[in-house]
């Protein structure tokens, strides 16, 4: 049980990564398209911000910073190969998503070093100063088209499905990576810091190691959607990679709960409702897209947050839905081993109860005692 609980998420989006693909031989709408390519995106997102917000306790303004960097990266090499190899290939793709990830991930590591001695909003602060500067470099190196953006090779006609096969794979890497650093060594020494820095210094934890992983492993992932990002689109513009689109990712993850399956979630949920509203409401109520998705939002935190919803959330949710699917009720009296659950152990005394000893003197004076023992409630 164990085992099918720490990878049913990744069963589930394998699953239907093949059945989307055997669909795609056979031919989706390019809306249906176009919609799991954003999926898959916000997802890596999601998740590998929940890496640093989430695990680490770091307050990151500044993920879709090193999705610019991927973008641009990945976006530039894409150029160059489809160039001197005559068009779009496997290889490209490949080589794209390396390069891409792998300078996101040194400027994680660069923004990861003010995480050794700033918290909270100052370090918030320097994230968000990274994803504007990043944004603003970008814009005006002209190696990387300036102004007018980066042009980007994309899979056209047939072979655009390729893309969103390419991102649920991505985020199959995604997932396995970040699940299993979380429950090794290293996760549980991430969470320590997370929980209490200074005991984590003061049981030998490597405080500096840590935080730099976290942070570095998030950017890598973040550097891979923005290569991923960069062949859906003809053209990439700077301004897309803005703080807005930091915050509308920490939003996910807030709402998800920070941990990994309610990242999917969200990131599912917010993603189709985004494109449902964009698709339905234009013209002169364009603007009612941006109120409805506040109160939206508004209404999801109150829920998540609110003291008086707090038994209806424990009682009504996926968690215990899957307890009482597949739990059996626990009969005390059958249990074998007691697996160190005092809970589980049958005994004569109620736990609450505890023995009192009485001390009678002897008064011949003789220093001797006559002790009785009885039960007695505490």
């Amino acid at each position: 049980m164990t085992f099918v609980k720490r990878y049913l998420s990744l069963a589930i989006i394998g699953t239907f990564t093949v059945i989307m693909a055997i669909m795609g031989f056979v031919g989706l709408p390019f809306s249906t398209v176009e919609l799991l390519e954003k999926i898959a995106i916000a997802i890596i997102l999601a998740v590998s911000l929940n890496m640093v917000v989430g695990f680490l306790g770091e307050l990151s303004l500044g993920h879709a910073g090193f999705m610019c960097v991927g973008a641009y990266v990945g976006g530039k090499v894409a150029v160059l190969l489809s160039q001197s190899l005559g068009g779009t290939h496997i290889v490209t793709v490949i080589l794209a998503l390396v390069l891409g990830g792998s300078v996101a991930a040194g400027c994680g590591f660069i923004v990861g070093l003010p995480a050794l001695r700033l918290r909270g909003d100052y370090l918030a602060i320097v994230t968000l100063a990274f994803g504007e500067i990043v944004k603003n470099i970008f814009e005006n190196v002209q190696f990387f088209g300036g102004q007018t953006g980066l042009r980007s090779p994309q899979f056209i006609g047939k072979n655009r499905f390729i893309v969103f096969i390419i991102g649920f794979v991505l985020v199959l890497l995604t997932l396995f990576v970040i699940q299993n650093v979380v429950r090794s060594k290293h996760g549980r020494a991430i969470t320590a810091i997370r929980d209490n820095e200074i005991a984590a210094k003061s049981m030998g934890i490597n405080v500096t190691k840590y935080k730099l992983m976290g942070f570095v492993i998030s950017a890598v992932f973040a550097g891979l959607a923005g290569a991923l990002y960069s062949f859906t689109q003809s053209n990439i513009q700077a301004q897309t990679f803005d703080y807005n689109y930091s915050i509308e990712i920490l939003v996910i993850v807030v709402l998800g709960g920070m941990t990994i399956n309610g990242s999917i979630i969200s990131a599912v949920l917010i993603t189709f409702l985004n494109i449902f509203l964009q698709k339905n409401l234009g013209g002169s109520f364009a603007i009612a897209k941006d109120i409805i998705y506040a109160v939206v939002l508004i209404l999801l935190v109150i829920y998540r947050n609110a003291p008086a919803l707090k038994s209806f959330r424990e009682k009504y949710n996926f968690q215990a839905l899957w307890r009482k699917i597949f739990k059996r009720k626990h009969n005390p009296a059958k249990v074998k081993d007691d697996a160190a659950r005092w809970d589980v152990v049958p005994t004569k005394i109620e736990m609450n109860e505890v023995l009192s000893t009485d001390v009678v003197i002897d008064k011949t004076g003789d220093n001797s005692a006559d002790v009785g023992e009885r039960g007695g409630n505490k």
